[in-house]
């Protein structure tokens, strides 16, 4: 295969490729697929992805816009009760007047069981009928947090496995539109299987990088299996996911000061339990990811890596206290984070953790003291799509904001890098997207949008609009 006219920064190359890699960069290399003076980029990956979960949410009932318990509930009484449940995602309750309740669910339900999952993953609200379904009969008002929440979610996805594989095959082709190449699936299930399974039949427009949590890490170690292993040319064994605490909108991320309630958050997993399970992860060869938001989590789970010796990754860190930002660097430890979630979060993070949000979602500081950021989505929690992320890294705004602390701002250029696991050059996989406009001219509102012209996977194409 050719490429010709390929716009390479302020050049227009030839890329010919031979077996999935990029073989020879230059001009006149013959005819081709002419690109047109279009940018082409390194293909873009999605480091932080519940892959069921982003499959599942558009099967269920949009509650983003709903601002009260009362205008979630209303909603969730018009939905269509045909399937015999109602199912609910994306309500955002931390900014609520109202709490959500089990009395004004019912009323809206009318009996039929009813489901709500938050925007985070960390909380589901139902009303009786389902809080008796789901084994909580008599819980006091229906909203549950944490594990008692992920269980529940985890039992909602009991759909047969060719339902979901086919809702799922059409999430990686949306995600080939958008330049992805790659995600690293965060499941909380076994998720070897599940790609095998989807791989053999068919599904071939996304590399997957998948987790194994705590549940199956001994059954992962008794396979074998290493972080870096290639199960197939589409698959490999990323790391270890283990939850320290909980999240900002469920007010049960894990921080030193405190919540309106004097509470300081909830940790999941404390350090006493955290430590050993990171090692037996690490001493049989898989990286260790944890999940930290608050910046007591974030301290906790830098102490044990420093204990044992051992990179990784922190998922999110959302909040950071000032002392544990260079310690990213100097433990090997990357921050894989979400940048619009600051977009989703900022009228949250002020109320909730008024006086810290300078060191809230502190891109620049971490880059500057030498960290390795890795850009995601945390699909469901905002929408699997690199642009999104990019623009919000790179602007801190949306919506006609104003920038949001815009001294934590990157580049393009740095946002690119932490999205992608290539280059455009000779000897590198061809894993590309196209896009119409300069990224590196354009402004947050154009990066949010950019116009995608093609994707390609090893050199094949899994999205063409030329």
């Amino acid at each position: 295969m050719i490429l010709t006219n390929a716009r390479l920064g302020d050049d227009l190359v030839d890329l010919r490729i031979q077996d999935g890699t990029i073989v020879e960069l230059g001009s006149g290399l013959g005819a081709g697929d002419d690109l047109g003076g279009r940018w082409v980029l390194p293909g873009l990956w999605d480091n932080h992805v519940h892959f069921t979960q982003w499959t599942l949410h558009s099967q269920r009932v949009d509650l983003s816009a709903a601002a009260s318990a009362v205008e979630a509930a209303a909603i969730m009484g018009r939905a269509d009760a045909s399937a015999g449940i109602l199912i609910g995602a994306a309500f955002r309750d931390a900014l609520w007047p109202d709490a959500p309740n089990l009395a004004v669910l019912d009323g809206a339900t009318a009996g039929v069981p009813a489901v709500l999952v938050s925007g985070d993953l960390h909380a589901v609200w139902l009303n009786s009928a389902a809080l008796t379904q789901f084994g909580h009969a008599g819980h006091p008002t229906g909203l549950l947090r944490e594990d008692d929440a992920f269980a529940v979610v985890g039992r909602l996805g009991a759909f047969p496995g060719e339902t979901i594989d086919t809702w799922a095959r059409a999430a990686a082709t949306a995600a080939a539109k958008r330049g992805v190449v790659g995600i690293v699936d965060l499941e909380m299930d076994w998720n070897l299987a599940s790609w095998r399974r989807r791989i053999a039949a068919g599904h071939d427009a996304l590399r997957v990088e998948f987790a194994v949590y705590t549940e199956h890490l001994e059954r992962a170690i008794a396979e074998g299996l290493h972080t870096g292993q290639r199960i197939d040319d589409l698959l490999t064994m990323g790391g270890y996911k283990v939850l320290t605490d909980g999240s900002l909108n469920t007010r049960t991320a894990y921080i030193h000061d405190e919540y309106e309630d004097h509470s300081h958050g909830m940790l999941t997993v404390p350090p006493e339990k955290l430590l050993p399970l990171m090692r037996r992860a690490a001493e049989s060869g898989i990286k260790p990811y944890v999940h930290a938001i608050g910046d007591h989590a974030n301290t906790h789970a830098l102490d044990a890596f420093e204990q044992i010796g051992s990179g990784g990754r922190i998922e999110h860190a959302q909040l950071l206290a000032e002392s544990d930002i260079p310690r990213f660097a100097a433990l090997g430890v990357e921050a894989s984070v979400q940048p619009e979630h600051a977009m989703d979060d900022r009228d949250v993070a002020e109320r909730h953790w008024a006086g810290r949000t300078g060191r809230t979602y502190a891109f620049r500081s971490l880059l500057d003291a030498g960290a390795t950021l890795l850009l995601g989505s945390d699909a469901p929690v905002s929408p699997l799509d690199p642009w999104v992320g990019i623009s919000a890294a790179v602007s801190r705004a949306r919506d006609g904001r104003e920038p949001w602390h815009p001294e934590q701002r990157i580049t393009v250029a740095e946002a690119l890098d932490a999205s992608a696991r290539t280059t455009v050059a000779v000897g590198q996989p061809a894993d590309l997207v196209v896009t119409e406009l300069d990224p590196f001219t354009a402004d947050g509102e154009q990066l949010r949008n950019m116009r995608v012209a093609a994707t390609l996977l090893g050199g094949r194409y899994t999205y063409r609009a030329i």
